[in-house]
């Protein structure tokens, strides 16, 4: 007990100063909590390290105007107004120089903090006689040298922050993940942006009085990175910033009392110990959870081998010295991959060591064969060799982007059989029984209903028309239907099957 008193208790004991301290470190913390969430969504880290840095241009600039002009030392409240001033008009030049030039936003940032940093240092050295400036403070910051009339202005800053964030949460929010989309819905995307920048400025220039110019970036950024790898939700996220710049404070200032140091350093370096230690064990992005996933997981493309192996059985059971013969990998990772499948119902395990495809099974190998034929027809289309097709469609099937290979497919007409003759497996996952599809990709036997055509009453069809598809003819070129039960037959190029949206009826006489 005793051990506990003098660790945690005794160091407050009489010292208003440090308690001063922890409760200024603890409201920067909120404000730079919230405000860091919306810079790391928006990509704009170094945002508030230029701020800060070009606060030194700012402060110099308040204080030689409240010394010369009104002749007060060191004015407060000068010095703030100097600091904003400098802050905006940083973000304002880096603004123009990223709209009206090549130059990117990043680059700006670097051209303009060190060039306004450096017109601080100069004007400081330039007025030595008139300001009187406690640099090493200014860098580094000194949380315990805060008084009333500081206190008082970070709980105003933090009351603006959470209030500004409260009333435009949502707009901030669309703003921050999709500014074009808010734009295109009519929300002022510039006035939200430059609202958030005044947050960012007001959070700099109090935060400035707890960890310095150097380390003010670090209190903005890590508690809310280290949020960020444990939730997906920016209300949430900017809940657990707040808490861990909480939390760094506190620990940051009883280490600096232990270890007799200064007070900011620790402060930032407890904020890195977090967000390492969140790294390693977040639960859904940490680095241990990932490599227990993906030790766990089973490899994609050997499970897709396995599949395309046992397809080619037709229907029958595939033994393991078949797959074992056909599918290379060690016998670990085969096994494994293995029971990967069972698990995932794709495949069931038969009797002398063999496997069967099961539904879901035969449909993922069907959907990985249809892939292959597919890029075989557009590979041999592109003029490649016949003898280095088969490999490279290989290795392309397992790109897992269905969207890839719809559009191939559609470029090359839904061609029906591969460059080797072989069929190419029917589109099953659009064409499903009163799903909406384009009438070119029905197969022979399929029957439709006619939803739509552009335009209206082109090829003397009307809705709820029926359809059912011949044979292609003219190498692929040409699709045949028969209108209600073959009162009249309709031929048929690409573009125009296209243009005729139809609603599956019955595949069960498509050819397969």
């Amino acid at each position: 007990m005793d051990a506990f008193y003098s660790l945690f208790i005794e160091p407050f004991h009489g010292n208003s100063y440090l308690l001063r301290a922890v409760v200024a470190g603890c409201l920067v913390a909120v404000s730079a909590g919230v405000v860091g969430c919306l810079i790391i969504l928006r990509r704009m880290a170094f945002l508030g390290d230029a701020i800060s840095h070009s606060m030194l241009a700012g402060v110099t600039g308040g204080y030689l105007l409240m010394k010369v002009v009104y002749g007060h030392e060191a004015h407060f409240a000068g010095m703030i107004l100097g600091a904003l001033i400098a802050g905006f008009t940083t973000v304002l030049l880096v603004s123009f120089v990223s709209r009206v030039s090549r130059i990117k936003e990043d680059t700006a940032i670097g051209i303009m903090y060190t060039g306004i940093f450096a017109l601080g240092g100069a004007l400081a050295s330039m007025f030595s006689h008139y300001i009187h400036l406690d640099l090493f403070h200014f860098v580094m910051g000194d949380v315990l040298a805060v008084d009333a009339e500081r206190l008082w202005m970070m709980a105003g800053v933090t009351a603006v922050v959470l209030l500004v964030t409260i009333l435009w949460y949502r707009q901030l929010l669309l703003t921050s993940f999709d500014p074009i989309m808010a734009a295109s819905i009519g929300l002022p995307v510039l006035l939200i942006h430059m609202l958030m920048t005044t947050c960012t400025s007001l959070v700099v220039v109090s935060a400035v009085q707890i960890v310095g110019v150097i380390l003010v970036v670090g209190l903005l950024i890590t508690p809310a990175a280290t949020a960020y790898l444990l939730t997906n939700r920016l209300s949430h996220m900017m809940a657990l910033a707040a808490l861990f710049g909480i939390s760094s404070v506190l620990c940051g200032v009883y280490l600096s009392v232990w270890l007799n140091v200064a007070t900011s350093p620790p402060i930032v370096l407890f904020s890195t110990f977090q967000f390492m230690v969140v790294l390693v064990f977040s639960p859904r992005f940490g680095l241990l959870s990932t490599w227990i996933r993906k030790r766990a997981a089973i490899p994609h493309t050997l499970a897709e081998d396995i599949l395309g192996c046992m397809r080619r059985s037709e229907g029958l059971a595939t033994t393991l010295a078949t797959i074992i013969a056909n599918v290379p990998s060690d016998g670990q990772r085969l096994r494994r991959t293995l029971d990967g499948l069972v698990n995932r119902g794709l495949i069931q395990p038969e009797a002398n060591d063999a496997y069967q495809l099961t539904e879901a099974g035969e449909l993922e190998a069907r959907r990985l064969m249809r892939a292959h034929r597919i890029w075989e027809a557009y590979l041999a289309r592109l003029g490649m060799p016949e003898e280095e097709i088969h490999d490279r469609a290989h290795l392309l099937e397992h790109v897992n982007d269905e969207a890839a290979v719809d559009y191939l497919d559609d470029r090359l007409g839904h061609p029906i059989t591969d460059p080797h003759g072989q069929e190419i497996p029917e589109d099953f996952l659009h064409l499903v029984p009163g799903k909406e599809v384009p009438a070119s990709l029905l197969r022979e036997g399929h029957v439709a209903e006619v939803t739509q055509v552009v335009p209206e009453g082109s090829f003397d069809l009307i809705v709820g028309d029926q359809l059912t598809t011949g044979p292609r003819t003219d190498n692929e070129q040409t699709w045949t239907f028969k209108v209600n039960d073959g009162k009249r037959q309709l031929d048929l190029d690409h573009h125009q099957a296209d243009s005729i949206t139809v609603r599956l009826v019955d595949t069960s006489q498509a050819s397969n």
